[in-house]
């Protein structure tokens, strides 16, 4: 993404005051408050990818969290207490917590925050589902994960164990290297989630020590376990298990992966598992401070059920039509024409065991304030790689920003991206791509569709939303196609075209949102306005969808404070199953000390995909 030319914006991260002490990391510079925006120049303005809100967040806070859990006060152990928790003798993680529809998936009792959801269902049993999350229930930020054994009505959960790693980068799988830190890890986020032919359950993330500046990416299997428990990340310096890779430098930063598996039984490639992220590269300061210099995405592959991972490479490619100016940070070793700004990536394995991974890029033309959605291919399960081919325009100009926040959902006064998510027809292969931008002058929800395996792209005439006045983003996708166990006839998209289905949260608008370039706190109607979370259905390319909400409508606060990075979604037969987190339980007065009175839970549900030109009228302002 890149920054509108007569802004400043602070993401490219550069930083204030003195040079950085010897081994001192960007993390814990942050945590001092030290992170100050870059000066853009009107005109050679260039709008950078920003890290992933999990990271950014968890740098910000510090151990805020952590702090809030020593001074936290004890809920009381009365009978009138235990009835505000929620529990009782055959009350499972606190279900009765909530009594106005959807399912609660954290099962925790304490009222620490959950966001920033993925869910995906096991292909030889799709009653099976996992869910992935973060997870402050520790006072730390935690990669959480859950599973249903029986279609998403009842759910348990757990924390993953990444935290036992001790830092040591592995040869081959290090991007600037540095010598192992040995210490432990303190905080994980930003869930992926795949299931492989076998009924294996695979889990990644991005690991991080605010202390020592160390990063990693590793990505851990449930191996016919169901999702109920994944491996541990052992320590060690030789080929470690389950290590994409790790770092131990202050100028790299790994973040933001996703993962996808081939679980096609016939496919050349079959159970073979990859993973995309983003290593920011702070390479390019001078006098020691360290300073944005590129973020092109990464690609990693594993054979042997995510044990081993092949040594990572650059996938975003270069292009001498679609991205320029990608060495604008000063980068020696960058060329003029590498797609090299780059955030969001997201994988998908295509029936014939093709690869594609669509991302968010900001190496458009100098004069150009605005984005681009971008996809490569791969025919070869990532040995080489086509592209980039662009998927479809990223419209920033007007984006609201919050101060402590960047771009914003003012509304809510809650962080927000143009990050595209991917989905595939599981028989014919065809790709659609959803993702935000503010093109119509609000936040909207564009599509983009590929009958060719992702070398060429159509986006839709409008949004998928069929309602306005309203901010629309975070979405997800996926398409109805019936695959193995699943139920149902899909006969019907056979010949109307390919059912399509997208979620996504709304959010009332404020007044002038779209006059004031940025927001604050005590704007007017910040922070104030009610969100819900909306399914919606349709045809191919031919929008608007059909749409209903599948959450009650939360008054504000609609999170606490922060909702990560994207929601979720998978479609099993005709029903969709989505997957959100919102504020809508009260917590106890003091449980935060001067904390946030609400609980963030984290919500899904079981929902036939919305069909029919009926429900745009009658719908779309619910």
């Amino acid at each position: 993404m890149k920054l509108h030319p007569a802004r400043v914006i602070g993401i490219a991260l550069a930083f204030s005051g003195a040079a950085a002490a010897e081994g001192d990391s960007f993390q814990a510079r942050a945590q001092r408050g030290e992170l100050a925006p870059r000066s853009i120049v009107p005109g050679s303005a260039r709008k950078t990818p920003d890290l992933s809100g999990t990271v950014r967040h968890a740098l910000e806070q510090g151990s805020t969290q952590r702090q809030a859990a020593d001074t936290a006060v004890e809920p009381s152990s009365s009978s009138g207490g235990a009835e505000f928790l929620g529990l009782s003798a055959r009350t499972l993680g606190c279900g009765a917590r909530n009594t106005d529809g959807n399912v609660r998936v954290n099962q925790d009792c304490g009222f620490r925050p959950q966001n920033e959801t993925i869910i995906k269902y096991n292909p030889l049993d799709p009653n099976n589902l996992t869910g992935g999350f973060n997870d402050y229930r520790t006072g730390e930020a935690h990669a959480g994960f859950s599973f249903s054994l029986d279609g998403g009505r009842t759910w348990g959960d757990g924390i993953m164990p990444f935290t036992n790693r001790r830092n040591n980068p592995p040869p081959g799988h290090t991007i600037l290297g540095g010598p192992g830190t040995n210490h432990s890890y303190e905080a994980h986020g930003d869930p992926g989630l795949a299931w492989d032919s076998r009924g294996n359950a695979f889990y990644s993330a991005g690991i991080f020590d605010r202390s020592t500046g160390a990063s990693a990416i590793f990505v851990t299997v449930s191996p016919g376990l169901k999702g109920a428990t994944y491996n541990s990340v052992p320590s060690g310096r030789v080929n470690p298990a389950y290590v994409v890779a790790e770092d131990n430098s202050v100028l790299v930063l790994h973040d933001k992966p996703f993962i996808a598996a081939d679980f096609y039984p016939h496919s050349r490639f079959r159970d073979y598992v990859y993973v995309t992220w983003t290593p920011f590269d702070f390479a390019c300061g001078k006098g020691g401070n360290p300073a944005y210099c590129k973020s092109p995405i990464y690609f990693s592959r594993s054979k042997d059920q995510g044990r081993n991972w092949t040594t990572p490479k650059v996938i975003s490619g270069n292009s001498p039509a679609l991205c320029f100016l990608g060495d604008f940070f000063g980068d020696p070793a960058a060329k003029p024409n590498d797609c090299n700004f780059d955030q969001g990536s997201d994988p998908i394995v295509l029936p014939n065991g093709d690869l594609v991974v669509v991302f968010n890029n900001g190496n458009t033309p100098a004069d150009d304030p605005n984005g681009q959605q971008l996809a490569v291919v791969s025919h070869d399960a990532g040995d080489t790689w086509l592209g980039p081919f662009k998927v479809g325009a990223d419209v920033q100009v007007g984006e609201p920003q919050c101060v402590g926040a960047g771009e914003c959902i003012p509304g809510a006064y809650v962080r927000t991206n143009d990050f595209p998510r991917i989905g595939v027809h599981k028989r014919n292969g065809h790709l659609y791509v959803v993702w935000q931008d503010y093109r119509t002058g609000e936040f909207d929800i564009h599509i983009s569709s590929s009958l060719d395996g992702g070398m060429t792209w159509r986006e839709a005439a409008g949004p998928v939303n069929p309602g306005t006045g309203k901010d629309h983003y975070f979405p997800a996708v996926d398409v109805v196609s019936r695959f193995r166990g699943e139920d149902g006839d899909d006969s019907e998209e056979d010949r109307a075209g390919d059912l399509v289905a997208v979620s996504y949260f709304r959010t009332d608008r404020v007044p002038n949102e779209n006059v004031l370039p940025f927001f604050t706190p005590s704007s007017p109607g910040a922070g104030k306005q009610n969100t819900d979370y909306s399914l919606a259905g349709g045809h191919g390319i031919d929008t608007p969808y059909a749409a209903r909400p599948v959450s009650p409508e939360t008054p504000p606060p609609s999170f606490v404070g922060f909702n990560g990075d994207y929601s979720g979604l998978v479609v099993i037969g005709r029903d969709a199953h989505p997957i959100w987190s919102d504020a809508r339980n009260p917590a106890p007065a003091g449980q935060f000390g001067a904390g946030p009175s609400q609980d963030e839970d984290v919500f899904t549900d079981r929902v036939p995909v919305p069909t029919g030109g009926d429900e745009r009228a009658d719908r779309s302002r619910r």
